[in-house]
C-alpha cells in the first residue's frame, strides 16, 4: 500500500508539473469565465434579445422586436384589417409599392427577414433569403390569407366575425402538471453532460494508455519493476490519471457554473435549462460517470501494456474508442426513447450504464432498485478489468521488448504455467 501511494502521489504531481495540463486547464477555464462575463462588460442586449432601456417595439412576452416583415399588396386586400399585425405580432410590418423594391429590401436590409408580394384573396409569394429546415412562414402567412377570407365573407353577409371567432375558436386555458420528469427541460443538460463524459473519457483513456507505456518505450520499467510490484504500478497509474481527469473538468466545471451564476441576470437565463440541474441527477451522473472514466481507464491501462512504443498506442486503442464512439451515439439518439427496450438493455452494460442509467434517471422514471443493480454491476466490472488490466501490465514488462497480444495475455492469466513465449 505504501508503494501504491508513492507511485499515486508521483504521477499525480507528474500530470501537475505537466505545463501543458496546467495550461491547458487555466486556457478553458479563463476563456469559459471571459465569455460568461461578457454580458456584464458589453451590451450585448441586440445579440442576445434582451430588453434594457428602449420601451418601442416591445412585443407580448416583453422582447424587443428588430425582425422585419415587408408587405406588397398589389391590390391592397389587406388594408386597414391588421390582420397581418395580428398574425406576425413579433416582427414589425412594412409595406411597399412594388414586387422589385420588396426583394431589394430582403436582398439589402439585415432586420428584414422575409418577404410577401400578395396577388390575389387566394394566391401569394413568400420571398426570402436563405430558408432553414423549421422555416414556418409560409405557413403562418398562409393562417393569415384565410382569416381574410372569413373577414371578407363575414364582412359580405354582416356577420360579426368577433363573436364567430369566439363560438368557433373559444380560448381553452390549460395547465400542465409535471410529477415525474420534465423531458423538455431536462434534454439539453442531459445532452451537455452525456458529451462531456464523452470527451472524458476518449482524451484522459489516452493519456493513461500512454502514461503506462511510456516507461516501457524509454525503457526505466527495468528500474521500476525491481522497486514496486506491477500492481502498484498498474493501479497507480490508472488512478492518478482518473484524479487528475477529475480534478482539470471540476476546476473548469466550478468556473463555469459560478461566473454562469454571477451573470445570470445579464445573460437573462439563457442558459438555465443547461445549468439549473437537480441535485439527485448531479448525484447520478457524479457515480456513474466516476465509474463508467474507472472502467474505460483500466481498460485503456491494459491496452496500453500491450505495446512497447507510444506510437503503436492508437492501433492498441482504437476497438475501444469505437466501442465508445457507438455506444455514445447509441445514447443519443436514442435519448427521445428514454423508456425504450434498448436503453433499458444499456443502462445494465458496464460500457454504457455510465451515460444510459444517467439519462434515464434524467429524462425518465427509474426505481432504486435498478440504479443499485446497475451501479453494483459497473463497481464489480471496473474491479474485474482492474485487476485483468494489471496482470496484462505484468506480463507486458515481462516482455516489453516483445510485441504482446490481448490473446496471447488471456491465455497465460487462465494458464499460469504456460510459458509467455510461444
Amino acid at each position: 500500500m505504501k508503494k501504491f501511494g508513492v507511485i499515486f502521489q508521483y504521477e499525480i504531481m507528474n500530470y501537475l508539473k505537466n505545463k501543458s495540463f496546467m495550461i491547458s486547464t487555466i486556457v478553458i477555464a479563463v476563456l469559459a469565465a471571459v465569455i460568461l462575463f461578457l454580458p456584464s462588460i458589453f451590451d450585448m442586449s441586440s445579440i442576445l434579445g434582451i430588453n434594457k432601456d428602449d420601451a418601442d417595439n416591445i412585443s407580448s412576452d416583453n422582447t424587443k422586436i428588430t425582425d422585419v416583415i415587408t408587405i406588397y399588396d398589389e391590390k391592397d386586400i389587406f388594408a386597414e384589417t391588421g390582420i397581418i399585425e395580428g398574425v406576425f405580432t413579433d416582427a414589425n410590418i412594412t409595406y411597399v409599392s412594388s414586387r422589385d423594391a420588396l426583394v431589394k429590401k430582403v436582398q439589402d436590409d439585415e432586420n428584414v427577414i422575409a418577404g410577401f408580394v400578395i396577388k390575389n384573396e387566394m394566391e401569394f409569394e413568400y420571398v426570402v433569403n436563405n430558408s432553414d429546415m423549421y422555416d414556418s412562414m409560409t405557413a403562418r402567412f398562409t393562417h393569415a390569407m384565410q382569416l381574410l377570407s372569413q373577414y371578407n365573407y363575414c364582412k359580405d353577409n354582416n356577420l360579426d366575425m368577433t363573436e364567430i371567432e369566439k363560438a368557433f375558436n373559444p380560448v381553452i386555458s390549460s395547465e400542465t402538471t409535471v410529477l415525474g420528469k420534465d423531458m423538455m427541460s431536462n434534454y439539453w443538460y442531459c445532452y451537455a453532460l452525456i458529451i462531456i463524459v464523452f470527451m472524458v473519457i476518449i482524451l484522459y483513456g489516452v493519456m493513461v494508455a500512454t502514461s503506462v507505456t511510456q516507461e516501457k518505450s524509454n525503457r526505466t520499467i527495468e528500474l521500476l519493476v525491481t522497486s514496486a510490484d506491477t500492481n502498484s504500478l498498474f493501479f497507480g497509474k490508472v488512478l492518478a490519471g482518473t484524479f487528475a481527469a477529475i480534478v482539470q473538468v471540476g476546476i473548469v466545471f466550478a468556473v463555469v457554473l459560478g461566473s454562469y451564476k454571477i451573470n445570470r441576470d445579464s445573460w437573462g437565463g439563457l442558459f438555465d435549462k443547461i445549468f439549473n440541474i437537480p441535485s439527485d441527477v448531479l448525484i447520478t451522473f457524479a457515480f456513474f460517470g466516476l465509474g463508467g472514466l474507472l472502467f474505460y481507464e483500466f481498460i485503456y491501462g491494459a491496452m496500453g501494456a500491450l505495446v512497447s512504443k507510444t506510437e503503436d498506442i492508437n492501433k492498441s486503442a482504437g476497438s475501444v474508442q469505437f466501442v465508445i464512439m457507438i455506444v455514445y451515439f447509441i445514447g443519443i439518439f436514442q435519448l427521445n426513447n428514454i423508456d425504450g427496450v434498448l436503453m433499458k438493455v444499456l443502462s445494465f452494460l458496464p460500457i454504457s450504464s455510465y451515460s444510459a442509467m444517467f439519462a434515464r434517471v434524467a429524462l425518465g422514471s427509474v426505481g432504486f432498485v435498478e440504479i443499485a443493480v446497475s451501479y453494483v454491476i459497473l463497481i464489480a466490472s471496473i474491479i474485474a478489468v482492474g485487476i485483468l488490466g494489471s496482470k496484462i501490465y505484468r506480463m507486458g514488462t515481462l516482455r516489453y521488448g516483445n510485441p504482446i497480444t490481448l490473446r496471447l495475455s488471456l491465455i497465460h492469466i487462465s494458464e499460469p504455467t504456460r510459458p509467455l513465449y510461444i
